[in-house]
């Protein structure tokens, strides 16, 4: 009977034996997890579940049982010590584990300061898993001091966070502004003022030259030369994609694990999805950090697998709660050279372009820009920005 075996028991791990399942598979299945806890979103980490507002069981992607009872042998708490490609083995513990197909979605790792600068001080935490957030959770008092280093939306989830529980919160970003990587200078700018208008000391253009203190952090020195007394600090600098145990295989790496259309790896009989995998998209070569992209690749993984030969079709879409803000992307702003601003009485969204062509959507509390500009992106379509700039327009009859 045929065996598939996939390593990482996360979103799109836990989406691909799924799917697996749904398409009738029926034999052996066995998915592998580092973590001591069943498949579980991340999003809500650093949001709900960090203020006490979600307990760890309606984290789970599906309720613990569910796994055993699909015939899906969940490996909980093991780490994966070798993969012998041309065997076709995978080897946990003291146990050797024999696939015909095995698939990677081992995720991402978060970058951490060096133990230079102080980041192996107590006291200094990265937002990843559970366990980060539960170490970090007892920090979280009212008047308390917290630096977060990075002003991505890791760090300002975080930041929001730290606000409405009453801490006093600076957030340092290196480069000239917050979101610079990922946004348009206009929706940095929203998003700075709304982190001030709750209290969030933002310091762009700063980095930390280090973190002081014995055994545990209490003090951080900017490169401004500003020496600030702190409780904690998160750290919300990026991420990585998790790959050593592809590099093991002999697996092809270019921004990740490097796939093909279809999903599949330079080595026979291995697929990778998720956070640690690229795939060719428009043309290049790209790598989504998207809880969407980790199901609809793994779900297409998953089809190859069985023989399907469908190229993955990426429809990329992001969202980040902050406050009572609900950022809802569309699409890939990569190369705009033009922004429209539609902006109503409680909402606004971004609209990019790279000549007259739509590449992407920023909505803010807008999800009808959202919705809208995810289908006219996805169907080709690119609306007069005169339209799109009025508020007033109808953004469904852009559709027909």
């Amino acid at each position: 009977m045929s065996h598939i075996i996939v390593i990482g028991a996360g979103q799109a791990g836990s989406s691909l034996v799924v799917k697996l399942r749904n398409l009738g598979f029926d034999g052996d299945v066995t998915l592998i997890g580092a973590e001591d806890t069943p498949p579980y979103q991340r999003p809500p980490l650093s949001k709900k579940y960090l203020l006490g507002e979600l307990d760890v069981e309606r984290l789970y992607l599906r309720p613990a049982a569910f796994y055993g009872e699909h015939g899906i042998d969940l490996r909980l708490g093991t780490a994966v010590s070798a993969i012998d490609p041309a065997a076709q083995t995978v080897t946990l513990g003291g146990e050797v584990l024999q696939y015909d197909q095995l698939a990677l979605t081992t995720g991402s790792d978060p970058r951490r300061l060096p133990a230079a600068i102080g980041g192996d001080l107590a006291g200094v935490f990265a937002v990843r898993g559970l366990a980060d957030v539960d170490a970090m959770a007892p920090e979280f008092k009212e008047g308390r001091r917290v630096l977060i280093i990075g002003g991505g939306y890791i760090g300002l989830e975080a930041a929001a966070v730290a606000a409405k529980r009453g801490l006093n919160v600076v957030l340092v970003e290196m480069a000239d502004r917050i979101l610079q990587r990922v946004a348009a200078p206009e929706t940095s700018d929203y998003f700075r003022a709304l982190h001030r208008s709750h209290g969030v000391d933002i310091r762009e253009g700063i980095g930390l030259n280090r973190l002081i203190g014995d055994d545990r952090v209490t003090a951080a020195e900017l490169s401004d030369g500003t020496t600030l007394d702190i409780d904690f600090a998160i750290v919300g600098v990026g991420i990585t994609p998790a790959v050593s145990l592809a590099e093991m295989a002999g697996v092809t790496l270019e921004n990740g694990i490097k796939n093909d259309a279809f999903g599949r790896t330079s080595v026979d009989n291995i697929w990778a999805a998720g956070d640690c995998a690229s795939f060719p998209f428009q043309g290049n070569r790209i790598r989504l950090e998207s809880v969407p992209n980790a199901i609809d690749q793994a779900e297409n993984v998953a089809e190859n697998m069985l023989g399907a030969r469908t190229e993955y079709t990426a429809r990329p879409w992001f969202w980040s709660d902050q406050y009572d803000i609900k950022l809802q992307i569309a699409g890939l702003n990569t190369g705009f050279d033009n922004l429209v601003t539609r902006k109503g009485d409680t909402n606004v969204s971004f609209w990019y372009y790279r000549g007259d062509t739509l590449l992407a959507v920023d909505a803010m509390n807008d999800p009808r820009a959202y919705m809208f500009g995810k289908r006219l992106i996805e169907a080709g379509k690119s609306p007069e920005k005169s339209v799109i700039a009025d508020a007033g327009s109808d953004l469904k009859s852009l559709l027909k």
